[in-house]
């Protein structure tokens, strides 16, 4: 997997999202799942919140990458959301979250999740790409954005 667009599909990406928090969130990105990859929300629900027990998955700048490991998964599987407004993610930085890339990996793989995870970090550090996610308004404009190779680019 060299590209963002490889975790993605249509149906997994949304744009300014209204959530008022991250409960609601995760449980928006657990529809989107279920509805793009075929995942049992109520799953993702749990593995999401149970990671973010051990700390938040804030990442810094406005960005958080939200993951678990999910029983039935053959691949690693990823949701963007882009959020109306910022909301609170407990991030390293203690700035708001508006970006959202969460990622879900099967059971065993322990290599390939790393790999998904540093990947969507190294892309997420561009600041022009990031700029464009922001910008983006509309779940189309968003997922083009991946599409295009733009993460390839950036990372």
């Amino acid at each position: 997997m060299n590209d963002l667009i490889d975790f993605l599909r249509p149906g997994a990406v949304v744009a300014a999202l209204a959530v008022p928090n991250k409960k609601v969130l995760f449980q928006q990105l657990a529809t989107l799942a279920d509805t793009a990859h075929g995942v049992d929300a109520t799953l993702v629900v749990e593995r999401l919140t149970e990671r973010e027990r051990l700390g938040s998955t804030g990442f810094g700048g406005g960005i958080a990458i939200p993951h678990g490991k999910i029983e039935g998964l053959d691949r690693v599987v990823g949701v963007v959301a882009q959020l109306a407004d910022p909301i609170d993610f407990s991030a390293i930085d203690d700035l708001p979250v508006d970006l959202v890339f969460m990622l879900l990996s099967p059971v065993d793989a322990g290599a390939d999740h790393l790999k998904a995870l540093a990947q969507v970090s190294r892309a997420l550090r561009d600041k022009t790409l990031v700029a464009k996610l922001r910008g983006a308004a509309s779940d189309d404009a968003l997922f083009a954005l991946f599409a295009a190779g733009e993460t390839r680019d950036a990372a």
